[in-house]
């Protein structure tokens, strides 16, 4: 497992060169089209209407000619309508929150699962996890994939497993104390609240964790910063989504420059979102992925609606795999105001560099005059600040101004109490949308 002192879960697979990849990726992709043309009446449909067969896919490039799938496509055929075997064939189903409409609805085969554990296995050894950990689990379970995801890959790599869940944060932190947990899984917000109420407990530098595994929302390099500082650990981010199988598609190794994605299960293009036109390699467009193993729950050319780039180039740590950077936005989630085109990020990395204010925030989207206006709300550390009109007023006008630079428009700052924005277990709510309240 070991290459120049970095860790593998599966090397060979993990180092191939990029001939061999390539190569195996048309296999691959050759069988999960035929696969879904032949066993789903909704892809069998599309592809006629597309005037494409499966025996057209001759190269890579020929990906292209195969209609996108969009979650609304999914939520079309909930629940189980896409699916290629027999229900007695599916021995797990996993779905996305469904909270703007029916959940996104996947199955899975003992083959799926298998293919699924190793994958997280890659990427959790990948950023160091081991058999020596003492791994506690804080994402939710139930439906949800990223707590099962982690769980079945960190017990095969043979850590121990603390599968507490989220929520009861008091309780989180007794038992990494108690435990000696040295390995946190968790959103990146849920991470810092965490950190955040170590430090005021008096306990955070008497825990042993060592590593976090993040994934499920965008994790920042300045929220990553704001963790470490807090608890002395190294904060790895990790990719997925239900609908495609759940975590697993890529995540960082240790030396943390660009996701690896798993490229024998998964291919990956950059898109125009606007035209769907394939973008050339290193440009930033709307990440399209093809998973290329499953069986319970194929899909093709799936559009994730996240703004990413990849490289081909190979890493110092040995892996020859693709990676993408860090999602920096979600085509969903872009707020224009004014015409300027805004990512929750870009305002993220702005506040999280006053020495002033925490890591929590709100934007509030409010109509003035037929205008969209823009409000950012943000915690100060020291609530004494509130009491210092000029100091107070110092610092939001920095910030302001920090904004209108990085995002090219005026919006208004306003700092609150210490610990008066809502807390959240899960995925951290960034968006208040007022524009359609009466008198906003």
């Amino acid at each position: 497992m070991e290459r120049g002192g970095f860790v593998f879960w599966q090397k060979d697979i993990e180092t191939m060169p990029r001939a061999e990849i390539r190569a195996l990726q048309l296999k691959k992709l050759q069988h999960t089209v035929k696969w879904s043309y032949d066993r789903v009446p909704y892809y069998h449909k599309i592809m006629e209407e597309a005037g494409v067969t499966p025996y057209q896919i001759r190269s890579l490039d020929d990906v292209r000619r195969l209609p996108f799938t969009t979650k609304a496509d999914l939520r079309d055929n909930y629940p189980f309508d896409l699916f290629a075997v027999p229900k007695k064939d599916i021995v797990e189903i996993h779905a996305s929150s469904g909270t703007t409409g029916k959940p996104i609805v996947g199955g899975y085969t003992r083959h799926d699962l298998d293919v699924w554990s190793d994958c997280v296995a890659r990427l959790a050894v990948a950023a160091g996890a081991t058999s020596d950990d003492i791994s506690q689990i804080a994402f939710g379970y139930g439906l949800f994939t990223g707590a099962f995801g982690l769980h079945y890959a960190l017990e095969k790599i043979g850590s121990m497993v603390v599968p507490i869940s989220s929520g009861n944060s008091e309780k989180q932190i007794m038992l990494m104390k108690d435990f000696g947990t040295t390995l946190l899984v968790a959103t990146p917000s849920y991470a810092v609240y965490l950190s955040e109420l170590a430090k005021d407990m008096g306990v955070a530098d008497q825990l042993k964790l060592r590593l976090g595994l993040f994934g499920s929302e965008v994790c920042t390099t300045e929220m990553r910063d704001q963790i470490e500082k807090n608890i002395g650990i190294t904060v790895t981010d990790n990719y997925g989504l239900t609908e495609l199988g759940g975590p697993g598609v890529s995540g960082e190794c240790q030396f943390r420059n660009g996701l690896h994605i798993n490229e024998d299960h998964f291919l990956a293009e950059i898109i125009d979102p606007d035209t769907g036109e394939v973008l050339p390699e290193g440009e930033t467009g709307e990440l399209v992925i093809t998973p290329l193993s499953k069986e319970a729950f194929p899909i093709f050319r799936y559009r994730t609606k996240d703004i990413a780039k990849i490289t081909y180039e190979p890493c110092e740590c040995g892996r020859t795999f693709a990676r993408m950077n860090k999602v920096v936005g979600r085509t969903d989630d872009m707020l224009i105001i004014k015409g300027v085109n805004v990512f929750p990020s870009q305002i993220e990395s702005v506040l999280i560099q006053s020495p002033h204010i925490g890591p929590h925030y709100q934007l509030i989207l409010r109509k003035k005059n037929y205008m969209d206006n823009l409000e950012v709300k943000v915690e100060l550390i020291d609530g004494s600040l509130l009491d210092q009109y000029g100091a107070l007023e110092k610092v939001a006008r920095e910030i302001r101004a920090q904004l209108r630079t990085v995002l090219g428009l005026d919006c208004k700052v306003t700092l609150v109490e210490p610990r008066s924005i809502e807390r959240s277990t899960g995925k951290a709510k960034r968006i208040v949308d007022l524009r359609n309240e009466p008198n906003s």
